[in-house]
Protein backbone atom coordinates (compact mmCIF):
# COMPACT_ATOMS: atom_id res chain seq x y z
CA UNK A 1 0.00 0.00 0.00
CA UNK A 2 3.01 2.35 0.67
CA UNK A 3 3.49 2.50 -3.16
CA UNK A 4 0.37 3.46 -4.78
CA UNK A 5 0.45 6.13 -1.42
CA UNK A 6 3.67 7.25 -2.58
CA UNK A 7 2.36 7.21 -6.36
CA UNK A 8 -0.41 9.19 -6.32
CA UNK A 9 1.67 12.04 -3.26
CA UNK A 10 3.84 12.37 -6.75
CA UNK A 11 0.67 12.92 -8.98
CA UNK A 12 -0.48 15.53 -7.07
CA UNK A 13 2.70 17.38 -6.58
CA UNK A 14 3.30 17.52 -10.20
CA UNK A 15 0.04 18.93 -10.71
CA UNK A 16 0.13 21.72 -8.06
CA UNK A 17 3.80 22.69 -9.95
CA UNK A 18 2.13 23.16 -13.30
CA UNK A 19 -0.68 25.18 -12.46
CA UNK A 20 2.00 27.84 -11.02
CA UNK A 21 3.47 27.68 -14.09
CA UNK A 22 2.66 31.05 -16.45
CA UNK A 23 1.18 29.70 -20.11
CA UNK A 24 3.77 29.83 -22.90
CA UNK A 25 4.15 33.33 -24.94
CA UNK A 26 2.35 33.45 -28.16
CA UNK A 27 3.86 32.64 -31.39
CA UNK A 28 3.09 36.35 -32.94
CA UNK A 29 5.91 39.23 -33.23
CA UNK A 30 5.17 42.21 -31.37
CA UNK A 31 4.16 45.03 -33.13
CA UNK A 32 7.13 46.62 -34.99
CA UNK A 33 7.81 50.33 -33.60
CA UNK A 34 7.27 53.02 -36.87
CA UNK A 35 10.35 54.29 -38.03
CA UNK A 36 11.47 57.83 -37.64
CA UNK A 37 10.33 58.73 -41.28
CA UNK A 38 6.94 57.36 -41.04
CA UNK A 39 6.49 59.08 -37.66
CA UNK A 40 7.63 62.09 -39.49
CA UNK A 41 5.51 61.39 -42.38
CA UNK A 42 2.38 61.08 -40.21
CA UNK A 43 2.83 64.18 -38.16
CA UNK A 44 3.38 66.31 -41.17
CA UNK A 45 -0.40 65.47 -41.20
CA UNK A 46 -1.70 66.27 -38.73
CA UNK A 47 -3.16 69.79 -38.18
CA UNK A 48 -1.63 70.32 -34.54
CA UNK A 49 1.96 69.32 -35.52
CA UNK A 50 2.26 70.61 -38.99
CA UNK A 51 5.28 73.07 -39.60
CA UNK A 52 4.89 76.26 -39.65
CA UNK A 53 8.23 77.29 -41.43
CA UNK A 54 7.65 79.93 -43.84
CA UNK A 55 8.38 79.75 -47.47
CA UNK A 56 11.37 82.01 -47.95
CA UNK A 57 12.65 80.73 -51.22
CA UNK A 58 11.23 81.32 -54.39
CA UNK A 59 11.55 80.05 -58.58
CA UNK A 60 8.15 80.49 -59.53
CA UNK A 61 4.62 80.64 -58.55
CA UNK A 62 0.93 79.05 -58.95
CA UNK A 63 -0.76 82.32 -61.13
CA UNK A 64 -4.13 82.75 -62.94
CA UNK A 65 -3.22 84.09 -65.49
CA UNK A 66 0.22 84.53 -68.00
CA UNK A 67 2.21 86.24 -65.50
CA UNK A 68 6.20 86.41 -65.56
CA UNK A 69 9.12 87.98 -63.93
CA UNK A 70 12.31 89.02 -66.18
CA UNK A 71 15.08 89.30 -63.75
CA UNK A 72 18.92 91.04 -64.55
CA UNK A 73 21.52 90.03 -62.55
CA UNK A 74 25.01 91.85 -61.61
CA UNK A 75 24.27 95.27 -62.86
CA UNK A 76 23.62 98.34 -63.22
CA UNK A 77 25.99 98.11 -66.08
CA UNK A 78 26.75 101.92 -67.63
CA UNK A 79 27.33 100.21 -71.49
CA UNK A 80 23.70 98.29 -71.14
CA UNK A 81 21.26 98.86 -68.60
CA UNK A 82 20.12 102.13 -69.91
CA UNK A 83 19.64 99.88 -73.20
CA UNK A 84 17.66 97.84 -71.56
CA UNK A 85 15.71 100.10 -70.05
CA UNK A 86 14.87 102.41 -73.41
CA UNK A 87 13.73 98.64 -74.53
CA UNK A 88 11.66 97.96 -71.57
CA UNK A 89 9.92 101.41 -71.78
CA UNK A 90 8.85 101.01 -75.28
CA UNK A 91 6.91 98.21 -74.46
CA UNK A 92 5.78 98.97 -70.97
CA UNK A 93 7.18 96.50 -69.38
CA UNK A 94 8.40 95.61 -65.72
CA UNK A 95 12.13 94.03 -64.57
CA UNK A 96 13.30 93.12 -61.80
CA UNK A 97 17.39 93.94 -61.35
CA UNK A 98 19.50 92.20 -58.96
CA UNK A 99 22.28 94.70 -58.22
CA UNK A 100 25.79 94.15 -57.11
CA UNK A 101 26.53 96.36 -54.48
CA UNK A 102 29.56 97.97 -55.62
CA UNK A 103 28.11 98.62 -58.88
CA UNK A 104 24.98 100.09 -57.29
CA UNK A 105 27.69 102.54 -55.74
CA UNK A 106 29.62 103.40 -58.95
CA UNK A 107 26.49 104.00 -60.57
CA UNK A 108 23.69 105.68 -58.44
CA UNK A 109 21.52 107.35 -61.40
CA UNK A 110 20.97 104.07 -62.94
CA UNK A 111 19.23 102.84 -59.85
CA UNK A 112 17.71 106.12 -59.16
CA UNK A 113 16.38 104.76 -62.87
CA UNK A 114 15.11 101.83 -62.41
CA UNK A 115 13.25 102.35 -59.96
CA UNK A 116 11.47 105.72 -61.49
CA UNK A 117 10.55 103.73 -64.29
CA UNK A 118 8.76 101.10 -62.19
CA UNK A 119 11.22 98.34 -61.69
CA UNK A 120 12.33 96.51 -59.28
CA UNK A 121 15.41 96.24 -57.27
CA UNK A 122 16.97 93.84 -55.20
CA UNK A 123 20.48 92.62 -53.16
CA UNK A 124 22.55 90.43 -55.36
CA UNK A 125 25.78 90.97 -52.68
CA UNK A 126 28.07 93.24 -52.84
CA UNK A 127 31.38 91.60 -55.10
CA UNK A 128 29.36 88.37 -56.15
CA UNK A 129 30.94 85.91 -54.00
CA UNK A 130 29.83 82.10 -53.14
CA UNK A 131 28.13 83.18 -49.78
CA UNK A 132 27.45 79.64 -49.32
CA UNK A 133 31.55 79.19 -48.63
CA UNK A 134 31.44 81.83 -46.34
CA UNK A 135 31.24 82.41 -42.46
CA UNK A 136 28.17 84.08 -41.26
CA UNK A 137 29.33 87.09 -40.53
CA UNK A 138 30.81 87.54 -43.99
CA UNK A 139 27.50 86.80 -45.20
CA UNK A 140 25.65 89.52 -43.41
CA UNK A 141 28.34 92.14 -44.72
CA UNK A 142 28.13 91.41 -48.11
CA UNK A 143 23.86 91.71 -48.00
CA UNK A 144 24.31 94.77 -45.50
CA UNK A 145 27.03 96.91 -47.22
CA UNK A 146 24.96 96.46 -50.83
CA UNK A 147 21.48 97.43 -48.99
CA UNK A 148 23.33 100.60 -47.66
CA UNK A 149 24.67 101.26 -51.42
CA UNK A 150 20.80 101.11 -52.58
CA UNK A 151 19.43 103.19 -49.98
CA UNK A 152 22.26 105.42 -50.52
CA UNK A 153 21.81 105.82 -54.27
CA UNK A 154 18.25 105.56 -54.43
CA UNK A 155 16.70 105.34 -50.80
CA UNK A 156 15.16 101.84 -51.51
CA UNK A 157 15.31 99.09 -49.18
CA UNK A 158 15.45 96.01 -51.43
CA UNK A 159 13.03 93.12 -49.95
CA UNK A 160 14.29 90.73 -52.07
CA UNK A 161 17.55 89.06 -52.20
CA UNK A 162 19.19 86.99 -55.13
CA UNK A 163 22.39 84.79 -53.76
CA UNK A 164 25.36 84.34 -56.33
CA UNK A 165 25.52 81.46 -57.76
CA UNK A 166 22.23 80.92 -56.48
CA UNK A 167 24.27 79.11 -53.48
CA UNK A 168 23.04 79.97 -50.14
CA UNK A 169 22.55 76.75 -47.35
CA UNK A 170 19.00 76.00 -46.32
CA UNK A 171 19.88 77.03 -42.94
CA UNK A 172 21.70 80.35 -44.49
CA UNK A 173 18.04 81.32 -46.28
CA UNK A 174 16.31 81.14 -42.93
CA UNK A 175 18.08 83.41 -41.19
CA UNK A 176 19.05 85.96 -44.20
CA UNK A 177 15.50 85.67 -44.89
CA UNK A 178 14.02 86.44 -40.84
CA UNK A 179 17.37 88.49 -40.37
CA UNK A 180 16.60 90.92 -43.68
CA UNK A 181 12.73 90.33 -44.16
CA UNK A 182 13.79 89.05 -47.69
CA UNK A 183 12.20 86.35 -49.83
CA UNK A 184 14.89 84.57 -51.49
CA UNK A 185 14.75 84.26 -55.52
CA UNK A 186 16.27 81.97 -57.70
CA UNK A 187 14.37 80.92 -61.14
CA UNK A 188 12.89 78.18 -63.07
CA UNK A 189 14.57 79.35 -66.26
CA UNK A 190 18.38 79.88 -67.46
CA UNK A 191 19.10 80.65 -70.75
CA UNK A 192 23.32 80.45 -69.96
CA UNK A 193 23.74 83.54 -71.01
CA UNK A 194 26.60 84.29 -69.35
CA UNK A 195 28.45 82.15 -71.34
CA UNK A 196 27.59 84.59 -74.38
CA UNK A 197 26.39 81.88 -77.00
CA UNK A 198 24.52 84.63 -79.52
CA UNK A 199 21.54 86.69 -78.89
CA UNK A 200 19.46 84.67 -81.04
CA UNK A 201 20.18 81.54 -78.67
CA UNK A 202 19.82 83.39 -75.59
CA UNK A 203 16.17 84.57 -77.09
CA UNK A 204 15.41 80.92 -78.18
CA UNK A 205 16.00 79.29 -74.68
CA UNK A 206 13.99 82.32 -72.90
CA UNK A 207 11.19 81.33 -74.76
CA UNK A 208 11.19 77.74 -75.30
CA UNK A 209 11.04 77.41 -71.59
CA UNK A 210 9.03 80.14 -70.46
CA UNK A 211 5.70 79.38 -68.23
CA UNK A 212 2.89 81.33 -66.69
CA UNK A 213 4.45 81.70 -63.13
CA UNK A 214 7.99 81.60 -63.66
CA UNK A 215 11.15 83.79 -62.68
CA UNK A 216 13.50 84.37 -65.65
CA UNK A 217 17.24 84.70 -65.23
CA UNK A 218 19.32 86.76 -67.06
CA UNK A 219 22.54 89.42 -67.09
CA UNK A 220 22.43 93.19 -68.37
CA UNK A 221 25.98 93.18 -68.14
CA UNK A 222 26.47 91.53 -70.97
CA UNK A 223 25.82 92.94 -74.81
CA UNK A 224 24.36 90.10 -76.10
CA UNK A 225 21.84 89.81 -73.38
CA UNK A 226 20.45 93.09 -74.35
CA UNK A 227 20.82 92.16 -78.28
CA UNK A 228 18.41 89.83 -77.10
CA UNK A 229 15.99 91.31 -75.81
CA UNK A 230 14.20 92.71 -78.36
CA UNK A 231 12.82 89.13 -79.76
CA UNK A 232 12.28 88.43 -76.49
CA UNK A 233 10.12 90.69 -75.34
CA UNK A 234 8.05 90.81 -78.54
CA UNK A 235 7.44 87.31 -78.91
CA UNK A 236 6.51 86.79 -75.20
CA UNK A 237 4.35 89.74 -75.52
CA UNK A 238 2.59 88.30 -78.79
CA UNK A 239 2.00 85.12 -76.48
CA UNK A 240 -0.12 87.09 -74.78
CA UNK A 241 2.55 87.28 -71.71
CA UNK A 242 2.59 89.85 -69.10
CA UNK A 243 5.76 90.73 -67.22
CA UNK A 244 5.93 92.41 -63.90
CA UNK A 245 8.34 92.81 -61.26
CA UNK A 246 8.84 89.43 -58.94
CA UNK A 247 7.13 90.76 -55.81
CA UNK A 248 4.09 91.42 -58.16
CA UNK A 249 4.46 87.74 -59.10
CA UNK A 250 5.17 86.66 -55.37
CA UNK A 251 1.49 88.88 -54.85
CA UNK A 252 -0.58 86.67 -57.20
CA UNK A 253 0.87 83.52 -55.38
CA UNK A 254 -2.08 80.98 -55.53
CA UNK A 255 -0.10 78.78 -53.21
CA UNK A 256 1.17 75.09 -54.10
CA UNK A 257 -0.13 73.33 -57.26
CA UNK A 258 0.23 69.64 -58.44
CA UNK A 259 3.12 69.25 -60.66
CA UNK A 260 3.97 65.74 -62.92
CA UNK A 261 6.58 64.35 -61.50
CA UNK A 262 8.91 62.15 -63.14
CA UNK A 263 7.07 58.88 -62.96
CA UNK A 264 3.95 60.52 -64.05
CA UNK A 265 2.15 60.90 -60.75
CA UNK A 266 1.16 64.38 -59.40
CA UNK A 267 3.31 65.61 -56.64
CA UNK A 268 2.73 68.87 -54.48
CA UNK A 269 5.32 71.52 -55.33
CA UNK A 270 5.31 74.01 -52.44
CA UNK A 271 9.24 74.72 -52.33
CA UNK A 272 11.87 76.19 -55.01
CA UNK A 273 13.35 73.39 -57.44
CA UNK A 274 17.09 72.21 -57.79
CA UNK A 275 19.15 75.16 -58.72
CA UNK A 276 20.38 75.21 -62.18
CA UNK A 277 24.46 75.26 -62.48
CA UNK A 278 24.74 78.96 -63.49
CA UNK A 279 27.33 82.21 -63.23
CA UNK A 280 23.97 84.43 -62.32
Amino acid sequence: MVRPAFLLFLLLTLAGARAQTPDASPSVAPPASPSPAATSDASSVTPATTSTTPRVTFSHVNVDGPYIAMTFDDGPSAANTPRLLDLAAKDHIKLTFFLIGENAARYPKLVQRELAEGHEVGNHSYTHPDLAKMSDDAVRSEIQKTQDAIIAASGYKPVLMRPPYGALTPRQRQWVARDFGFKIILWEVDPLDWKNPGPSVVASRIIAATRPGYIILSHDIHSQTVDAMPVVFDTLLAKGYKFVTVSELLAMDKGPVAKPSPNGSKVSDPAAPVMALANP
